[in-house]
Parts: C-alpha cells; sequence; structure tokens
C-alpha cells in the first residue's frame, strides 16, 4: 500500500467534512475565542489580576454584582472576576496544550515501541501501561502534585505523568495490527531497517488516531488541571486558574454565586469545545465512519 495514496484524499477532505458539522464549527469557535481572549487579557480588560480594588466591593465589604465596570462582577478581594478568568485561560490552555502534548509523546512511543516490537520489551511496557491503569488517574495525580511543591510546570508533568496510558493503549493494539500487514512484511523482505518502517510506514497510518486523542486529551487536561487547581494542589494564587478561582471564592457560593458560575462555566465550555472538536476528527479520520458522515 502507498502511504501517499492512502492519505492524500483524507488530507484533500478533511477541511471540507469538517466544515459540514455544525458542533465541530461550534468547537472550534469557542476555542479561538477563548484563545483570543487568553492572548488579547491584556487589551480587552483595564484592570491587573491581582489588581485588589477599593470600589470592586460593596460598603459592607462584599463582592460587586456584575454589571458596570465589573461585566462579570468582583471576588471576596475585590479583584475584576473577568480580568481574572481572562488570565486564568492562559494557565488552562498552557497546561492543557503542554501537559497533553507531552503525555501524547510518551503514549505515542510507549504504545508503538510495544506494538511493534513485542516480544518481552512489548510486554513488560504494557505491563507497565496496565499497573499506571490501574491506579485512578485524579488520586495518583494528587499524590504526585503533593509530594513535590505545586507550580504551573509541576502540574504539566503530573498530568502528562497519568494522562498518556490511554494513547499507549489505543496505539499499541494499532501498531501491533499494522505490523501483521502485508506491506509491512514486504518492507521487511526488501531490507527495510526498523527506523524506516516505523516512520514512513507505521507513523503515518496512526495520524488520525494521534490527532483525535490529542484533541480530546485536551479536554480531560483542562479538567484535571482545574480539579487540581481547586483542591488546592494544582497552580497556586495568586497565579488565576479557573479551578482556584472557584476555590478561592466558594465560600461567597450563596451571597455571590457568580463567583462559581462564571469560572464553571468557562471550564466545561472549553472542555466540551475540545470534545466536540475531536469527535468530528475522529468521524472525519476514521474510515469507518466515513459513511455515516
Amino acid at each position: 500500500m502507498d502511504t501517499l495514496s492512502a492519505n492524500g484524499p483524507i488530507e484533500e477532505g478533511v477541511w471540507t467534512r469538517l466544515r459540514r458539522r455544525k458542533l465541530a464549527l461550534l468547537g472550534l469557535f469557542l476555542i479561538a475565542a477563548t484563545l483570543l481572549g487568553a492572548i488579547f487579557a491584556p487589551y480587552l480588560t483595564q484592570f491587573d489580576p491581582d489588581e485588589q480594588l477599593f470600589e470592586g466591593l460593596t460598603i459592607t465589604g462584599a463582592p460587586m454584582a456584575p454589571g458596570g465596570d465589573f461585566p462579570l462582577g468582583t471576588d471576596l478581594l475585590g479583584r475584576d472576576l473577568l480580568t481574572r478568568i481572562l488570565y486564568g485561560a492562559r494557565t488552562s490552555l498552557i497546561i492543557g496544550l503542554l501537559a497533553n502534548g507531552v503525555a501524547l509523546l510518551i503514549g505515542t512511543f510507549v504504545g508503538v515501541t510495544a506494538g511493534y516490537f513485542g516480544g518481552i520489551l512489548g510486554g513488560a511496557l504494557m505491563r507497565m501501561t496496565d499497573l499506571m491503569m490501574a491506579f485512578p488517574a485524579l488520586l495518583l495525580a494528587i499524590c504526585l502534585a503533593a509530594i513535590f511543591q505545586p507550580s504551573l510546570w509541576i502540574v504539566v508533568m503530573v498530568i502528562a505523568t497519568v494522562n498518556w496510558v490511554q494513547t499507549a493503549r489505543v496505539l499499541y493494539a494499532e501498531t501491533a495490527s499494522l505490523s501483521q500487514r502485508e506491506f509491512i512484511a514486504a518492507e521487511r523482505t526488501l531490507g527495510a531497517g526498523h527506523v524506516r518502517i516505523l516512520f514512513r510506514h507505521i507513523l503515518p497510518h496512526l495520524v488520525p488516531t494521534i490527532i483525535v486523542w490529542g484533541t480530546l486529551g485536551i479536554s480531560t487536561t483542562v479538567l484535571l488541571e482545574a480539579t487540581l487547581s481547586y483542591l488546592g494542589v494544582g497552580v497556586q494564587p495568586p497565579t488565576p486558574s479557573w479551578g482556584n478561582i472557584i476555590f478561592e471564592n466558594q465560600t461567597y457560593f450563596q451571597a455571590a454565586p457568580w463567583l462559581v458560575f462564571f469560572p464553571g462555566l468557562a471550564i466545561v465550555t472549553l472542555a466540551l469545545a475540545f470534545n466536540l472538536v475531536g469527535d468530528a476528527f475522529r468521524e472525519v479520520l476514521d474510515p469507518t465512519q466515513r459513511g455515516h458522515a
């Protein structure tokens, strides 16, 4: 099978098929809006995320309700909530992209290596994967985050450590199947080395799966980062994170529900957006799904 001819038609029609899916376009719009809001946060708001404003509290010292100079209200310290959510988007996107990128690299390496070579090496790698899957991801992440001093980069590594196993499992199965195909056997007969086979014939066939799992994985990463920050073992204040914004203001849930509602809405919206796009990529890139498009 010619790799280019096999993948060419898929690549030419991806955007065309993606545009026919309204939910996918909605997801892309939400991701783009979040990304632009994070990048241009200093130009979209007049306040600093850590600035405690005298006019940001009522006479009784309570947070200001949404309206006027504070479209989403203020928090218990008089800081503008919209500003903190915009800057918090930077944290979520940085961790989401970096942590998921590292997890994707680890999962791809483990899954492809185990699936291609098999034997003792493959068995050992997959038993290690099974061992990682046996631990609840959230509990393991909390333990790792508690051992090290919480920071943005530690959170990235912690999430990457617990999030690579699903990718490894999926790619292991696909690689093991591809390794038994006739065109791979032909390449071996012609004297092709492992590196050539892996990079010219195995990995190109795995690209659609990697794209799908990479996109869906960002959603999981965003939720896990918010959970860790809410529990106090993630990104530490005063650095704004959607999870620690909820944690800081949860005592005002009844008196000032917007302090929990808006950051919670941001978390759900971004996670949903990546899920919508990931599902669309799965339908577009998976040959078995094209007949249902």
